[in-house]
């Protein structure tokens, strides 16, 4: 007995549409227990596991520096400035005419002390009473940890920062009562970057007595990751001091006994003044 094809194109059709149905119930499970697996992971995950840690790896150190970038510091990094009546340099023509007159000296680099190779030659410039200080710090911390510092920013223009400000909101202004301290010259960045903890703390301890002295007016960048640091036009008579009484020109009576606290990490992130 033949079957009606009719009959036959019915059941194949329906075979058919079994066969799809099953493939498309056994996605369907497949994507569900990946489901489920995903929703179990993420139930289990704040008790450790995995994924707790990877979340802790991407948790930021609380930001807690000894030197506080602040208004009032720019403030008073400008006081200084005008109370040693300096100007703020121009362009580079200002500037050429202040090296050729001594006003402006060169920071050189030497074993104790290293330049970041992007700073422009023409800007590797500072007050000499700063570069005594550079020269004093960057000896106290080679004894210390026997590695040099790296100096990443030192005067700056009118012109170059107004430039900087076009690309960085951070970046102080060129002028008025919180303007850049690097325009006089008398301020340095001091790379942090690569320091240790420890390192970090034996920098902070070393400036602290000097800005109790007013010598100098230091800030701990949160954004550029060094330390922005001005230096008073009275350094050069603390150093003399020293220098006169057979002193080391050190706040530390001896540096390497100082006494570590606990450690607090900076997250580095502020504005470039």
């Amino acid at each position: 007995m033949h079957e009606n094809p009719a009959t036959t194109e019915a059941r194949s059709q329906y075979h058919f549409v079994k066969i799809r149905a099953q493939r498309a119930c056994f996605v369907l499970g497949v994507v569900l227990g990946l489901c489920l697996e995903a929703l179990g992971v993420q139930a289990v995950s704040p008790q450790g596991s995995h994924s707790g840690k990877r979340r802790t790896h991407l948790h930021r150190v609380k930001w807690n520096p000894v030197f506080r970038p602040s208004r009032e510091s720019l403030l008073r990094q400008n006081e200084e400035i005008d109370r040693l009546a300096l100007p703020r340099i121009h362009d580079d023509a200002q500037l050429r005419q202040l090296v050729a007159s001594g006003d402006l000296v060169p920071i050189e680099e030497n074993e104790t002390l290293h330049i970041e190779r992007r700073l422009d030659p023409s800007r590797r410039y500072c007050r000499p009473w700063t570069r005594a200080f550079l020269d004093d710090f960057s000896e106290a911390y080679y004894q210390q940890f026997h590695s040099p510092i790296q100096v990443n920013s030192a005067v700056r223009t009118v012109v170059v920062q107004r430039k900087l400000r076009r690309h960085n909101r951070n970046a102080a202004p060129e002028s008025g009562e919180t303007a850049s301290s690097h325009l006089a010259g008398i301020t340095v960045d001091i790379q942090r970057r690569g320091m240790t903890r420890q390192q970090i703390q034996w920098v902070e301890q070393y400036m602290l007595p000097l800005k109790e002295q007013g010598l100098l007016e230091p800030e701990e960048e949160r954004r550029q990751w060094v330390f922005h640091v001005a230096v008073s036009g009275r350094y050069a008579d603390w150093h003399e001091a020293k220098t006169l009484a057979g002193e080391p020109p050190s706040p530390f009576s001896d540096p390497g006994q100082v006494e570590f606290l606990p450690q607090r990490v900076s997250d580095v992130r502020s504005f470039d003044q």
